[in-house]
Formats: structure tokens, C-alpha cells, sequence
């Protein structure tokens, strides 16, 4: 009999790691769930309340995970201490950690605000530069980084998921084209369980949208094959092709949003 896989969530109270839980548990995965805030554990999975620089708690919740899935931080725009604590740190001593565990899988939240700023493609990219929007989206520029630093030298095998938006279904023209479904969410998790090419992969996590910006070859490439297509939906919204200001990052490249001012 196979031995059921253990995951670790960080930002295990999030709506991400919410929608993919049961999920994932009902195809037999046992799942550890980190956060600073309180998390209700289910079967199968036990909870620990700590914050991501804490080392000694990030090291004892990967004791027997055999990958991990990095939902941890702001995922939204805040002052750049908040951000660079959460975000950056976090990450930093999270990877450090799976080091000294030999977890070598991770998936790891990137986002599309890392190129928030770059216009609306008229044709599906394969890759832009970087080019961020907002604090929160140079904290994954940084991340992104972090990641590729330590995969090279210590031949880890990690998924930077430029997440566009996740939740259970589209809720706004815009995420027509960005968004990600929770069961494509844990088919990229699987993707990334099954990947065994050593290196840092950007991959654009939406699900296969019809009027997506993103073209889905890089995640083909470690094994990503999304289901589900928010066109479903399109009947929902009076303008579905409205660009707002024509910017990847959307709202968060608005003037309106300061950088640094918490929204």
C-alpha cells in the first residue's frame, strides 16, 4: 500500500489553502497547517500557530512533510516592514528550513503583480520581465529570487505559481483572464509533487481560460494541465472585456493605491 503524501500549507488560514484542503484530503493526502492565525484541523491534518520567521516552529512542522505547498504572507499591498517580514523573511527562513529537513518539493505563491506593470498582453506570453506594481509585488519579485538562489544550490525542485486570482469562481470581468480554480490549484500541487528537474520554474497559475492573457506552455512543461475555464461564467458580468486601466496588475498599479498603503 502506497504511503499517503504530507504536505505543509503555510497561510493555512487563507482562502486559497481553504478552497484546496479538502481537496487534497480527499485524495488521500495528510496535510500540516501553518499559520499565525488560529486554524481549525481536520482529519487528517494538524495544526501549528506560528509565525514564518520562527524558525524552530517552521523546522518541527516539516518533520516527515515530503512537500510543501507556500501560501504564506500578504497578498495584498501593506507597509514595506509588514511585507518584508511576512513575505520576504518568511520565505528566506522557510527555505532554509527545507534544507535542513531534505524536503526538496515546493510550491511557492508567486503572482502575476510581479508584472503588474506591464500592459495587458494582446496575445498570450509565455514570459515577461519582471516588472511589479506594488510592494507586495516586488516582495515576489524577491521571493522569486530567494528561490531560484536556493534551488541552484541545493537542487531543490520548486514551482513559482504567478497566482492571477484564486477563488471558487471569477468574480470580476478582469478575472475572466486570471483566474484559478481550487482543483487546478491542487493539479498544479500534483504537477510539482511529480516534477523531478531540479530549478526554480515560473509557471502562470491560472486555469485554461479562454480569454486568458498567459500561455499555459510553462506549466505543460513540469506537468501542469488545468480543467476548468472561467468562460462558465462569463454570462454573470455585463462587460466581460472591460481592461480597467489595461495594466496586468489591475488595481494595484493605480494611482489611487499608494505604495506602501495598506488596501
Amino acid at each position: 500500500m502506497a504511503r499517503r503524501r504530507r504536505y505543509l500549507i503555510t497561510g493555512a488560514a487563507g482562502a486559497a489553502a481553504a478552497g484546496i484542503r479538502p481537496i487534497l484530503r480527499d485524495r488521500g493526502a495528510d496535510l500540516v497547517l501553518l499559520d499565525v492565525a488560529p486554524v481549525r484541523a481536520g482529519t487528517g491534518e494538524v495544526a501549528i500557530r506560528a509565525d514564518l520567521t520562527d524558525a524552530a516552529a517552521v523546522q518541527d512542522a516539516l518533520r516527515g512533510v515530503d512537500m510543501v505547498i507556500h501560501l504564506g504572507g500578504f497578498s495584498r499591498e501593506r507597509p514595506w516592514s509588514d511585507i518584508a517580514h511576512a513575505n520576504i523573511d518568511g520565505t528566506r527562513t522557510l527555505l532554509e528550513a527545507m534544507v535542513r529537513a531534505d524536503v526538496r518539493h515546493a510550491l511557492i505563491a508567486s503572482s502575476t503583480h510581479v508584472v503588474g506593470f506591464w500592459p495587458i498582453p494582446s496575445r498570450r506570453v509565455e514570459s515577461l520581465p519582471s516588472r511589479p506594481d506594488s510592494y507586495y509585488g516586488v516582495s515576489k519579485v524577491a521571493i522569486e529570487g530567494l528561490a531560484s538562489a536556493f534551488a541552484d544550490r541545493h537542487d531543490l525542485v520548486l514551482t513559482l505559481a504567478r497566482i492571477g486570482t484564486v477563488e471558487p469562481a471569477p468574480s470580476s470581468p478582469r478575472s475572466l483572464a486570471t483566474w484559478l480554480s481550487f482543483p487546478d490549484l491542487v493539479r498544479l500541487v500534483e504537477a510539482t509533487a511529480g516534477h523531478t528537474v531540479p530549478g526554480a520554474h515560473p509557471v502562470w497559475a491560472v486555469s485554461r481560460n479562454t480569454r486568458r492573457w498567459f500561455s499555459l506552455e510553462p506549466g505543460r512543461a513540469i506537468g501542469y494541465e488545468p480543467e476548468d475555464d472561467a468562460e462558465e461564467y462569463a454570462a454573470r458580468f455585463a462587460m466581460p472585456d472591460d481592461a480597467g486601466n489595461g495594466l496586468i496588475g489591475g488595481a494595484f498599479a493605480d494611482a489611487s493605491h499608494p505604495l506602501g498603503v495598506a488596501w
